[in-house]
């Protein structure tokens, strides 16, 4: 009996894996700040085109991010056990091809991008070099998750300013926030790939802060929730989103407790990211209820 030939993935998958879209907690933990901005902007009732804009806006800038990040780093991620099934590591797509898919996803968030005021189109195009040189970052600076962390808070700015028309205090106080969160997760997401980032000789913040990497994302989330408390106070978005920041303080404490014990296993460092994911969703919620109670 002849040995059945092995199953070829349609190209259009390997493009979706590409894109990261097979794997959705990446995607909506971009969107997770870019709708706090929006509604929050909007008082809890955002305009619905404009909501549309905004997710499709968000997926495609994620998309677009991904591929760039895999063109950079094609020659180092057949190195990396999370990462060498990638379709530009594994050779499943040509370079060519990773090309016109990111301008592709690219020109899709410019098109969407040409909805909002100019105000949010200027931001656009300031968060572009970010996100396209966020790989480079790795190769020459010592925390390229600030990089990444940056890149997110434009998430929070454009929504607010497309709104408002301008940036305001709470669009600040929003963005330190995301900049402070970001940073902790995907420090905590580098965690499982130090030894081959140092391999590699690749940065990331989870190999500059070492053994103090557990008290660093400690302060990172306290930092956060400080800042969504002064947030919560300012904007008084009262008990219901207080609610949901005290079960989020909760939660990234029982993060930071995990983290102190070196023994985890790697798949723990992975549930942190997607509970943050839910975390995310979850003080949307408390904002949303908050601005319509009161």
């Amino acid at each position: 009996m002849a040995p059945s030939s092995p199953i070829v993935e349609p190209t259009w998958k390997t493009v979706i894996r590409l894109m990261r879209w097979d794997k959705p907690t990446g995607r909506l933990i971009l969107m997770v700040p870019a709708l706090w901005s929006l509604f929050l902007a909007a008082e809890g009732k955002p305009d619905a085109l404009l909501l549309a804009v905004i997710i499709c806006g968000s997926l495609a800038t994620s998309a677009g991010g991904c591929v760039v990040n895999d063109l950079w780093d094609r020659n180092i991620d057949p190195k990396v056990e999370r990462t060498r099934t990638r379709p530009l590591a594994s050779r499943a797509l040509t370079v060519r091809t990773g090309i016109v898919i990111a301008v592709v996803a690219f020109l899709c968030a410019i098109g969407f991008a040409l909805y909002l005021n100019p105000l949010s189109i200027l931001l656009c195009v300031l968060a572009s070099p970010v996100i396209v040189f966020y790989p480079l970052a790795k190769r020459v600076f010592p925390v390229p998750q600030l990089v990444l962390a940056i890149a997110w808070g434009f998430a929070v700015l454009i929504p607010w300013s497309a709104v408002a028309g301008r940036l305001e205090m709470g669009a600040w106080l929003l963005w330190g926030a995301t900049v402070l969160w970001t940073l902790g997760f995907d420090t905590v997401y580098a965690i499982p790939d130090r030894k081959y980032d140092k391999q590699l000789g690749v940065n990331s913040s989870a190999r500059f802060f070492g053994s103090n990497t557990p008290e660093v994302v400690g302060v990172l989330f306290m930092g956060t929730g400080i800042l969504l408390l002064w947030l919560g106070v300012y904007e008084a978005l009262g008990a219901p989103y207080m609610v949901t920041w005290a079960i989020a303080c909760g939660v990234w404490f029982t993060h930071y407790r995990k983290l102190r014990n070196p023994r985890q296993p790697a798949h723990v460092y992975g549930q942190i990211f997607r509970q943050n994911v839910i975390l995310g969703f979850v003080l949307l919620a408390g904002m949303i209820a908050g601005m319509l109670v009161g």
